[in-house]
């Protein structure tokens, strides 16, 4: 049994928002997805969604875009990104997942799912604040680190072994605001996986060991379209 990650598959079976307009890069993204999903994902494997979902804007015209994702092999783990405007309150997720039969998608809120012995959690992060930043973005900011400290508390609870995922890099070359890395560090946290970031963006990704934590970006045009394989430290 592995755990396996991708995040920003933007999918839009149900709107009219193709990525290919991005480039050739996202030509054929969702057959490629899926074809590289099928290979190497088992039912009993977990596979981690950080965001950037669906480009529904209410989440009855993401059903397709479920569809899609529920077919394919593995349970999946599924955590909002900046563009998920479809994303609602908690319980009427679990309800749209209920009644629309989709089995495989559970939803990381600030709670940890544990699988073989590892305790996955995560929160969508936000812009690394600085001296600029808004009040409204510094608003935001704290209120992540909140809800990063009780994703991670709940995982502690159930395993010393923390996998955390996040939607937002929690660190950037260009930024040198450390808060995020400083809560994973206090949790004794060594791995941590991300997406957001595209194109040319992922110039300013930081990726391998920094401050003891492992840090993966995983955005699907960055991987390929083809699920990571995380080995857990």
């Amino acid at each position: 049994m592995s755990i396996f990650a991708i995040s920003d598959l933007h999918l839009s079976f149900g709107t009219d928002k193709p990525m290919d307009v991005f480039g050739e890069k996202w030509d054929n993204y969702t057959d490629r997805i899926k074809e590289n999903w099928i290979k190497k994902v088992n039912m009993d494997d977990v596979v981690i969604i950080p965001g950037d979902i669906s480009w529904a804007m209410y989440i009855d015209e993401a059903v397709e875009d479920f569809k899609f994702i529920n077919s394919l092999p593995g349970t999946k783990l599924i955590l909002k990104g900046n563009h998920d405007y479809w994303w609602t309150t908690h319980a009427k997720m679990e309800k749209f997942l209920r009644e629309n039969g989709f089995d495989t998608i559970k939803i990381l809120g600030n709670e940890a799912y544990l699988y073989e012995g590892v305790a996955i959690c995560g929160t969508r992060g936000w812009s690394l604040i600085n001296e600029n930043s808004s009040e409204e973005d510094k608003k935001i900011f704290s209120r992540e680190k909140i809800r990063m400290v009780l994703s991670l508390e709940d995982a502690r609870r159930k395993s010393d072994k923390i996998l955390f995922a996040m939607h937002y890099p929690p660190v950037e070359k260009e930024n040198p605001n450390r808060e995020f890395l400083e809560i994973l560090n206090e949790y004794g946290v060594k791995d941590c996986i991300y997406g957001h970031l595209h194109a040319h963006s992922q110039a300013n990704a930081v990726t391998g060991e920094v401050d003891g934590i492992n840090l993966k970006l995983i955005s699907c045009d960055y991987i390929n379209f083809d699920p990571v394989s995380l080995q857990i430290l």
